[in-house]
C-alpha cells in the first residue's frame, strides 16, 4: 500500500514533477509546440504524418519516441526491483538526466534539433525513476494518470469508501509541482530561450546531492 512508501517520497515527487513541467513548458514554447515529457501527443502527430508522408517530420517524431524509450531503458538498467527505498541509484539517474538536459540545451542553442531527442530521453529516464511501488502508480512527467486515479478515488468516496489521504496528498503534490513547473518553464524560456534547460538540469544535480547525503546518513 501507499503507506509503505518512505516519508520523503512526496517531496521528491513534487520536485520531479516540477522539473518535468518546466521541461515540457520549454518544449511547448520552443520545440514547435511539441511536448517532450509525455508521448501521447507525439504518437498522435506521427500517425497524422503518415497521411502527408513528410519523412523529415516522421524521422523527428520517431526520434523523440525512441529517445524517451531509451531514457527509460537507462533507468531500467540502473534501478532494480519494485520497492522504493534508499540505497538505489536514484542519484546516478538524476545526474545522467542533468547531463542530458545540459547537452540538449547546448544542441538547441546551436540550432540542432537533436537536442529535442536528449530532452525526451531525460524525461523518459525520469518517468521510469518511480513507476509502480507498493500498489501506487507514480508518474512525474505527466498528470493524465494522476488525475484519473484521483478521480477514481474521489468517486469511491461517494460510495462510502474511506479516502486514502496519503495517496491523495502524493497526487496533489505531483499535480501542483507539474503546474508550477510549467509556470517557471514559461518564465525562464521568455528570458533565456533554450538556456532555460540549465535550470531543471541544476535542480536534478541538487536533488542527486541531497539524496546521496540523506541516504548516507540514514543507511
Amino acid at each position: 500500500m501507499i503507506s509503505q512508501l518512505p516519508k520523503w517520497v512526496e517531496l521528491g515527487a513534487f520536485f520531479l514533477a516540477l522539473i518535468a513541467g518546466c521541461i515540457n513548458a520549454i518544449g511547448l514554447l520552443g520545440f514547435e509546440h511539441q511536448s517532450v515529457s509525455h508521448l501521447s501527443g507525439t504518437a498522435t502527430l506521427l500517425g497524422t504524418e503518415f497521411l502527408t508522408l513528410s519523412l523529415q517530420k516522421m524521422f523527428h517524431l520517431v526520434g523523440i519516441l525512441l529517445s524517451f524509450l531509451g531514457g527509460a531503458c537507462i533507468a531500467g538498467f540502473l534501478l532494480h526491483g519494485s520497492t522504493l527505498k534508499l540505497g538505489r541509484h536514484y542519484d546516478t539517474a538524476l545526474i545522467i538526466e542533468s547531463i542530458l538536459l545540459c547537452v540538449s540545451s547546448w544542441l538547441l542553442i546551436s540550432g540542432s534539433f537533436y537536442g529535442h531527442f536528449l530532452a525526451s530521453a531525460a524525461c523518459g529516464l525520469q518517468n521510469a525513476l518511480a513507476t509502480t511501488y507498493s500498489g501506487a502508480i507514480i508518474r512525474t512527467t505527466h498528470v493524465t494518470g494522476i488525475f484519473t486515479d484521483l478521480g477514481i478515488m474521489l468517486g469511491s468516496v461517494f460510495k462510502g469508501q474511506t479516502l486514502d489521504r496519503r495517496k491523495t496528498k502524493l497526487f496533489l503534490f505531483i499535480i501542483f509541482g507539474f503546474i508550477l513547473g510549467g509556470t517557471f518553464g514559461a518564465l525562464l524560456y521568455t528570458k533565456f530561450a533554450f538556456r532555460a534547460l540549465f535550470v531543471p538540469a541544476t535542480v536534478c544535480l541538487i536533488m542527486a546531492v541531497f539524496y546521496r547525503v540523506y541516504a548516507k546518513n540514514h543507511s
